[in-house]
């Protein structure tokens, strides 16, 4: 669930689908080439980082926390308009305790450290997942935060910390049933509105950093059009270079959406 959520059932916004994805990319300012309006990524790789300079593990978790503002301002500078990051996972809590309580404190910090920036550069920020399961004092930081900034309309910046896909699609399926609605009242749409992400489009682009090629259940229901792009480079020195690289490797793709391109018709046609 998601602290913007709770209205989700009224809500039939058609934010997944083809139509949104087909429309998803803007033109960046730098380069003036195409890229994504919406950028997720599986931020991986810290503990590996941490390992290879023989510092604990909690080290490169906050490392790879420093390096988000820098992140956020590269792709806002570029125009993207939604970033989602994968922070912490629903299988997380199955890591050693001291390591998730070092998580849980930095998600604090994070928030603390980077609120009157958010507000300063007109960034938007959500928190998607089961904030249920934070602490009390938390769950009441995180929601003052996502309310000081719910009118912003810079970059939406949305932060996925105790989410799992799988598990969101089955909340909403669970949604549903409750709100009562017939068989043959449900469309993708429906679907789309009842799960965490509701009203947020579809992902353009997802990046996993550290070498691993998977997406780990992010985003499930979301990434079904998404471009995919693995880079070894591990999170905490993901930095301007790798983006620039990222978002001109998107820009040279040619997506589909499952059907054809508009030169693979015409040559069809010609044929």
């Amino acid at each position: 669930m998601s602290f913007s959520r709770s209205d989700a059932a009224a809500r039939r916004a058609p934010s997944a689908g083809k139509p949104a994805a087909r429309l998803g990319d803007v033109i960046s300012p730098i380069t003036g080439g195409r890229v994504p309006r919406h950028v997720a990524i599986i931020m991986d790789g810290n503990g590996r980082w941490a390992t290879q300079r023989g510092l604990p593990r909690a080290a490169g978790h906050r490392a790879g926390t420093e390096n988000i503002r820098r992140i956020i301002e590269r792709f806002a500078d570029h125009g993207v308009e939604y970033l989602t990051l994968y922070a912490f996972s629903t299988e997380n809590w199955s890591r050693p305790e001291p390591e998730v309580r070092a998580l849980i404190r930095l998600l604090s910090r994070f928030i603390k450290r980077e609120l009157d920036h958010f507000r300063r550069n007109n960034i938007r920020l959500r928190l998607l997942g089961h904030i249920e399961t934070l602490p009390d004092w938390l769950q009441r930081q995180v929601r003052e935060a996502v309310e000081a900034t719910a009118e912003n309309t810079g970059l939406n910046l949305n932060v996925c910390f105790s989410y799992g896909g799988r598990d969101d699609i089955v909340t909403a399926v669970r949604r549903i049933v409750e709100a009562g609605l017939r068989p043959e009242e449900i469309t993708e749409e429906t679907v789309a509105s009842f799960l965490s992400t509701a009203g947020i489009p579809d992902p353009d682009l997802i990046i996993r950093t550290a070498g691993e090629q998977r997406i780990s259940n992010f985003l499930l229901w979301e990434s079904a059009y998404a471009e995919l792009y693995f880079t070894d480079t591990y999170w905490p020195d993901f930095g301007r270079e790798d983006i620039d690289i990222a978002l001109a490797e998107y820009g040279r793709r040619k997506r589909k959406f499952g059907g054809l391109l508009e030169e693979d018709l015409r040559a069809l046609g010609s044929a």
